[in-house]
């Protein structure tokens, strides 16, 4: 079939150990390669404070996932998400060709502000 590229974000409950997180993150993608997934790139972000309370917590753990799979398999993907209540919200966009080229950069370590700071000389 089809294969489009995806890019998943989903935010798991701060009350996680970091043990229990990386269980989690593991099971999702597992379930995409279940699903005849392709995983390109899977991101922890971290511990992060949230815009706005959700499920009164203030802060939660940020993941991205980048794929390509089937366009059949995302129901099946966010479902899972939805009968998880460790999971606090989740976006799944399709990329463009543009978004594809950003994210390969940006995995290349091109926009990091560390690197850009360096290179400036010293006045």
């Amino acid at each position: 079939m089809f294969q489009k590229n995806y890019e998943t974000v989903f935010i798991l409950t701060p009350v996680l150990s970091e043990v229990q997180m990386k269980d989690t993150v593991d099971k999702y993608v597992g379930l995409l390669k279940e699903l005849g997934a392709e995983i390109v790139n899977v991101e922890n972000w971290g511990l992060k404070k949230l815009a706005y309370t959700i499920q009164k917590k203030t802060t939660g753990f940020y993941v991205m996932v980048e794929y390509t799979a089937d366009p059949t398999a995302i129901k099946k993907f966010e479902l899972g998400f939805r009968r998880d209540e460790t999971v606090l919200r989740f976006l799944t966009t399709v990329m463009d060709k543009h978004g594809i080229k950003y994210a390969e950069r940006r995995r290349k370590g091109e926009f990091n502000k560390k690197s850009e700071a360096k290179e400036e000389p010293a006045k």
